[in-house]
């Protein structure tokens, strides 16, 4: 059973706080028994341990909230989450995918002249940066994982090259570390050099940890060819993904109008 960092520290967090609620338990019980005694001093004592149970249990409450609030992010300082997801060693096309015999598929997604080797921010999205925060440059972004849907934490790890049509929507996931919340980060979307999904905000995540991007589209709008996310943090390239769509794109359906 895999257990990450996120999950322990919300297991340690539960387990604390039951922890405290036996303490209080047992501190009543005790109180309930202090009553029922006769001598002065044993009923002394007796409160005493009762009290001592509810001073430890006010303190792991202290040590749960102070645990669930700092050791997440100082165990990702320590223990960084992996820059490339594990990739399975082959991709295999399913055979319900017709390529068209128009389009002729490479082994593998190499850069095109169409992208230049440097990406470099357009000055027309720079301008619009909502963050007044100075980016971290040393913030990391892994390899990015194409895929048509998501599950709950993120965590895809086998990558998709191709996509046949009909496509709605495609996720751009990536682990991330050394990130500071509030700072600009943008990705950009291409098909063979042309812009067609844009998302940049401040950052809203965590120091580190996985996340994604998304590129959503009419159906008709998937053109077969190239694609190309860039991710920037500020106006400084991070990291770069490729993927194909191949079969041509579903057909809008026209309703006539009535008269």
């Amino acid at each position: 059973m895999d257990l990450d960092i996120e999950t322990g520290v919300r297991t340690t967090f539960i387990f604390l706080l039951f922890a405290s609620g036996y303490l209080f338990f047992n501190a009543w019980k005790t109180l309930k028994e202090a009553q029922q005694l006769r001598y002065f001093i044993k009923r002394r004592k007796t409160s005493r341990r009762a009290w001592r149970f509810v001073l430890i249990a006010l303190f792991l409450i202290l040590i749960a909230f102070l645990f669930n609030s700092f050791i997440e992010p100082m165990a990702y300082r320590y223990f960084p989450p992996s820059p490339t997801p594990t990739l399975t060693p082959t991709i295999t096309l399913t055979p319900t995918i017709t390529l068209t015999p128009t389009i002729t598929l490479t082994p593998t997604i190499t850069n095109t002249p169409l992208f230049t080797p440097t990406p470099l921010m357009p000055a027309a999205i720079s301008e619009g940066f909502d963050s007044k925060i100075t980016p971290n440059p040393d913030a990391r972004f892994s390899p990015i994982i194409f895929k048509r849907e998501l599950n709950e934490n993120y965590l895809l790890f086998k990558s998709e090259e191709y996509f046949q049509n009909p496509i709605s929507i495609i996720y751009g996931l990536f682990s991330y570390d050394k990130m500071i919340p509030g700072s600009q980060w943008t990705a950009l979307w291409f098909r063979e050099g042309e812009l067609i999904c844009l998302e940049t905000k401040p950052w809203d995540g965590a120091s580190g940890g996985y996340g994604f991007t998304e590129c959503t589209l009419p159906e008709e709008k998937w053109l077969p060819g190239n694609y190309l996310v860039q991710i920037f943090v500020g106006e400084i390239w991070n990291q770069s993904g490729y993927f194909v769509v191949v079969g041509e794109p579903a057909v809008p359906t026209i309703t006539p109008i009535e008269k």
